[in-house]
């Protein structure tokens, strides 16, 4: 047994105990649906640690994430549902069937081709199970993801534009679209044609490689430290915000951008 898979069933085995007698109460007491939060929790930490660029950081976000699918298997096991044994076959038998061009003869040219026929063989397992082309989808995912995973979709079964060009000019129209409705104040008709200038710049950054929630994310980390550069600056001179023009927050928010992209080499 290597050290991985001896590092796993100690994994496992801690997991037991502070589910079984005289473990922890916290850990006894959860449920599939009351670990739902940390499974999203632990997943948007290791991202902020891939962000970061901290590998000791990813290193102990990952063992988090990890133990999240120990967790719900333990629950599963103790109810005779399946346990961690049977989701790692699930996985291992998974794999090796959707890849026939590295554990089987099929003849693979690139990863468009790849993803292409992974979209036949998943389809095939499911059988009658999904009907659409857009099914597959998970409802709970941002919608910004689940936007660009439903037009990918879409493109795959060729409803799509043919060029950049074409989608560019699809988010002017809709953005001039939703200045009409601005100007007509009628508020649900402004929310419809919101959401549809924001699905046709997702459907932008699909045709530029871009994905839109992290493209959003990143907007949002910069936002953040702008921000607080212009509260820290402020807050150095004994003022608040509030006390501050938009003229000298604009001042601060500038230098902001300077301090970011001196050290980002001027990126």
């Amino acid at each position: 047994m290597s050290q991985a898979d001896r590092e796993f069933a100690r994994l496992v085995g801690i997991m037991r105990r502070l589910r079984g007698p005289g473990g922890c109460p916290w850990d006894a007491e959860q449920t599939h649906d009351s670990l739902k939060r940390y499974l999203l929790e632990e997943a948007y930490e290791v991202m902020e640690a891939i962000d970061a660029g901290s590998t000791e950081m990813l290193k102990e976000e990952l063992g988090d994430l990890i133990l999240q699918p120990v967790f719900h298997a333990a629950i599963a096991e103790e109810g005779g549902a399946f346990t961690i044994t049977d989701v790692l076959a699930a996985i291992n038998d998974k794999l090796v069937r959707r890849h026939p061009h590295v554990f089987g003869d099929m003849i693979i040219e690139d990863s468009s081709a790849q993803v292409e026929n992974w979209e036949k063989i998943k389809k095939a397992e499911k059988g009658e199970e999904r009907r659409s082309a857009l099914s597959g989808v998970p409802p709970h995912l941002p919608a910004l993801l689940r936007a660009q995973k439903l037009a990918e979709k879409a493109a795959r079964v060729g409803f799509d534009w043919e060029h950049v060009d074409q989608v560019f000019a699809k988010v002017l129209e809709e953005l001039h679209e939703f200045e009409e409705t601005m100007v007509s104040g009628n508020q649900e008709l402004m929310e419809a044609e919101l959401g549809d200038l924001l699905f046709a710049i997702v459907n932008l950054g699909r045709f530029l490689a871009i994905t839109p929630e992290e493209a959003l994310r990143k907007t949002i980390a910069r936002f953040t430290s702008r921000f607080e550069h212009v509260e820290r600056s402020l807050h150095r001179q004994g003022r608040l915000m509030t006390d501050a023009s938009l003229a000298e927050m604009d001042l601060l928010w500038e230098e902001a951008k300077q301090v970011e992209a001196a050290g980002s080499g001027g990126k």
